[in-house]
């Protein structure tokens, strides 16, 4: 396998993208991004607001700039958004500028996951499970296209121990960029 500058998460909402995202760039000491943080934190708002103003496709436009301007530097771990492989450009921009992990997860984990999460404007839908399992069709096989590394729904031991496998796993498929590289 190439090299590859960066590592990116990718998975379903409540996938634990960002959880584990931390714990395997402590480990292999690089910087972790959040891109809906990063989002966040560029607009003044949340993610809930952008979506009642700008809808959906405004939401995306922002996270395919933002994820465009990440996926440019080079030694970052950065969690996506469930969403942000919808776009054909940023699944091209993962696969071309990192080594992508799906985090496979079943709608029954999401549900469990998220039932106190009311701020996910894509859940706020009459029926939880029925958009879960919309979304979980139209998104999985975009998730398996672009993903380098699978860790199957059900992994779940401790954050510990699975980023303890991610991080093997990582060591045998991905040669990480040389130090003094991360942004």
């Amino acid at each position: 396998m190439n090299p590859a500058p960066n590592l990116f998460f990718i998975g379903p909402m409540g996938a634990g993208k960002s959880t584990l995202g931390k714990r395997v760039a402590e480990a292999i000491g690089l910087p972790f991004f959040d891109l809906d943080h990063e989002i966040q934190a560029q607009c003044g708002a949340d993610i809930p607001l952008i979506f009642d103003i700008e809808g959906e496709c405004g939401f995306r436009r922002r996270e395919s700039a933002m994820l465009a301007e990440f996926a440019a530097r080079d030694g970052i771990v950065l969690a996506t958004g469930g969403g942000a492989i919808l776009a054909g450009e940023n699944r091209g921009v993962l696969r071309e500028r990192g080594f992508v992990v799906f985090l496979e997860t079943t709608v029954d984990e999401q549900l469990e996951r998220l039932a106190r999460d009311r701020k996910r404007p894509l859940l706020a839908a009459p029926d939880r499970r029925e958009r879960l399992v919309a979304l979980s069709a139209q998104r999985d096989p975009l998730y398996r296209e672009i993903a380098d590394l699978t860790i199957p729904a059900g992994h779940r031991g401790s954050v510990a121990q699975v980023a303890h496998q991610v991080a093997t796993q990582l060591a045998q498929a991905w040669q990480r960029p040389a130090s003094g590289r991360a942004a």
